[in-house]
């Protein structure tokens, strides 16, 4: 029996990388997935790996269940869309996982005012907008689980003396929207408490390995051994999407770190969480 057996979970990002992973494990543990993303082919994007489909096929020829959906989801219409989607092929959505996240690595005296609406729109704008167009359906079952997937990037530098000075490397504006997604984490989650959803949020101790962190030159490539594998993400927000909303409702955490809670970790853990601090959010 499977953790999520009966569950119908949509996660967006789910072309490649910590959304595929997550998509795929999720599907293991009895869940029904809409996976989400704008690639829907291998190829169609112009620089990154994956695609839906490849992800989709994963879960099939595994014996599970899942559908491909094309989704902007800065974009209202693609949201509703989305979610309809899900409702018409499985039903009511139980699990939403915000995995879909946008960025361009340039300091901020450079950035495009476009680009810095466009990467708020997807990395904020649309876990709120997902959120709403599922919470009807948890309220009205009294339960269900909303995962976002945040970021190191969003514990900020502090303040001067800067220990560690450096040029700037673009993480300025990443950094802010996931600080922004935590805070609504938490905030959404007291909100819905009373109807047993939980909202949750978990960031990658150490820098994951994907197409994208590849591309933008923050690991070496795909089996970087400074890495943490993707499946440590998956393995973690598991643990949110399945466990009791009372239990882990408003909770700001690191793979490693709530996988070493569980047992569920074979290595000794690192990074953030564990030998680095997190955000204020996630000590709250």
């Amino acid at each position: 029996m499977g953790k999520l057996d009966g569950r119908v979970a949509i996660v967006t990002g789910a072309s490649r990388g910590i959304g595929e992973e997550i998509a795929k494990l999720f599907a293991q543990e009895g869940a029904r997935i809409v996976c989400a993303a704008r690639t829907l082919n291998e190829g169609d994007h112009r620089m990154l790996t994956g695609s839906l489909s490849g992800t989709v096929k994963k879960i099939k020829d595994a014996g599970g269940q899942a559908i491909a959906v094309t989704a902007d989801v800065s974009n209202e219409a693609d949201c509703q869309k989305l979610v309809k989607a899900a409702e018409d092929a499985f039903g009511a959505v139980d699990i939403l996982v915000n995995d879909a996240a946008l960025t361009y690595y340039k300091p901020i005296v450079d950035y495009n005012v476009k680009h810095w609406v466009k990467a708020f729109a997807v990395n904020v704008h649309g876990p709120f907008m997902l959120s709403q167009l599922v919470l009807p359906g948890m309220i009205k079952q009294r339960r269900g689980s909303i995962v976002n997937i945040s970021s190191g990037a969003a514990i900020g530098p502090g303040r001067t003396p800067f220990k560690d000075a450096r040029p700037a490397n673009g993480g300025t504006m990443y950094g802010a929207t996931k600080a922004a997604l935590e805070r609504f984490t938490q905030g959404l989650a007291q909100e819905v408490a009373t109807y047993n959803i939980s909202v949750t949020a978990v960031s990658p101790s150490q820098v994951v390995p994907t197409p994208g962190t590849v591309y933008h030159k923050l690991v070496t490539g795909i089996g970087d051994p400074k890495g943490e594998p993707p499946l440590l993400m998956a393995k973690a927000a598991l643990i949110l999407a399945s466990e009791p909303a009372d239990k882990i409702n408003g909770r700001v955490t690191y793979s490693q770190q709530i996988l070493s809670e569980y047992g569920l970790l074979d290595t000794t853990p690192t990074g953030r969480g564990v030998t680095i601090k997190g955000s204020g959010y996630s000590q709250i």
